[in-house]
């Protein structure tokens, strides 16, 4: 219907666990992402936008409100922009802090005021979005990348890089035991996971070597000490069965214990989910209190087979891929340290060691 407006939406809800790179941009470079915002507008013929951004990111929305304060102050964005007939502007909608608005349909419900649950799809977003109108919803990182893409070309951006299928650069959130936690910006294919965990975040207090590692955030597989050497771009990561995903970089050493990450996984998963799906409402209750059981000492052996099961029996039976990202990183993590899992049901699991005091604060 071409008397429906088209609406560009910026999807600023970041809460993935072991992802913070939007809140970084945004903080640093918040008219970037308002420039790339108004790019998509003009390209598609919409005079609105939406920058929704997570409830908890109180500080960047503030920096995103005074960024947008002084855009409309210059001219940048408003009525008639440039002296043309072109109007656009922009508005931030802050959330309530609900994980599941980071899916596309629900953040769109959310925006229109309603309950933050995913919508059955089709009718996808560029159909029937925003207002039941034609709809563009891209996250901050993508949305970022608009001007300078615009200002050198495309096919600058796509030589960047070595893979076909994955042109460009990706910033990499690296957390947990490395030495230097944070944000890293490399060209797809030409870093590898090694080179980013050892080379870039500093790799492992001394005596500690790598575990395990979920690369995407995460609602993905984990990865062993086999796929340190995979690069990183779309294509060599599904090579090794896991995913880019948010490029969240979760990163383990061997003092941590696999099923005690895994329930932590469980109760986040369990707590974020939004109910609407009975796979996902009751499954996810069912992972964590199975694994909280293992990890008081009270698991029994068929616990890993009825784990198996409840996998079964959530994974592409939801609206949305909550189930499926609660499922992925337990899943591989079962079958990729599964004499770990018997050895916590056998024994309980021991306590986390204490993180050294210089990883905290690097």
């Amino acid at each position: 219907d071409s008397d429906r407006p088209a609406y560009v939406v910026g999807n600023a809800d970041e809460s993935e666990p072991g992802t913070f790179k939007d809140r970084e941009i945004i903080e640093r470079n918040p008219f970037q992402l308002l420039e790339g915002v108004a790019i998509a507008g003009y390209a598609i013929g919409a005079k609105r936008g939406y920058i929704y951004i997570r409830g908890e990111y109180d500080h960047q929305a503030n920096v995103l409100q005074e960024a947008l304060t002084e855009a409309r102050r210059a001219g940048f964005l408003g009525q008639g922009l440039f002296g043309t007939d072109v109007d656009f502007d922009i508005t931030i909608y802050r959330g309530a802090g609900a994980y599941i608005c980071g899916e596309e349909t629900a953040l769109l419900e959310s925006l229109e005021g309603k309950r933050g649950q995913p919508r059955l799809k089709p009718p996808f977003p560029a159909v029937a979005g925003l207002y039941q109108s034609p709809t563009l919803i891209n996250n901050v990182e993508t949305l970022t990348a608009l001007p300078p893409i615009i200002e050198r070309g495309p096919d600058w951006y796509a030589a960047l890089g070595g893979a076909e299928k994955s042109p460009g650069t990706k910033v990499f959130c690296v957390s947990g035991h490395v030495m230097r936690p944070g944000n890293y910006e490399v060209v797809l294919h030409e870093t590898t996971l090694r080179e980013l965990i050892y080379d870039m975040a500093g790799g492992f207090r001394p005596g500690h070597e790598f575990k395990a590692c979920w690369v995407g955030g995460s609602s993905v597989p984990v990865l062993g000490a086999d796929a340190l050497d995979t690069p990183l771009d779309y294509e060599s990561l599904n090579g090794v069965g896991t995913f880019l995903g948010s490029a969240g970089c979760i990163v383990m050493d061997d003092s941590g214990c696999i099923v005690r990450a895994c329930l932590r996984l469980a109760h986040f998963y369990r707590h974020e989910s939004c109910g609407k799906c009975s796979p996902c409402r009751e499954g996810t209750g069912w992972l964590e209190n199975i694994l909280q059981r293992m990890v008081d000492g009270n698991g029994r052996m068929e616990d890993l087979e009825l784990l198996e099961r409840i996998f079964g029996r959530m994974f592409g039976r939801t609206l949305c891929a909550l189930a499926d990202g609660a499922v992925m990183p337990l899943r591989s993590a079962l079958a990729l340290f599964r004499d770990e899992f018997v050895q916590v049901v056998e024994h309980g699991s021991p306590r986390p060691e204490p993180m050294m005091e210089a990883t905290a604060g690097a």
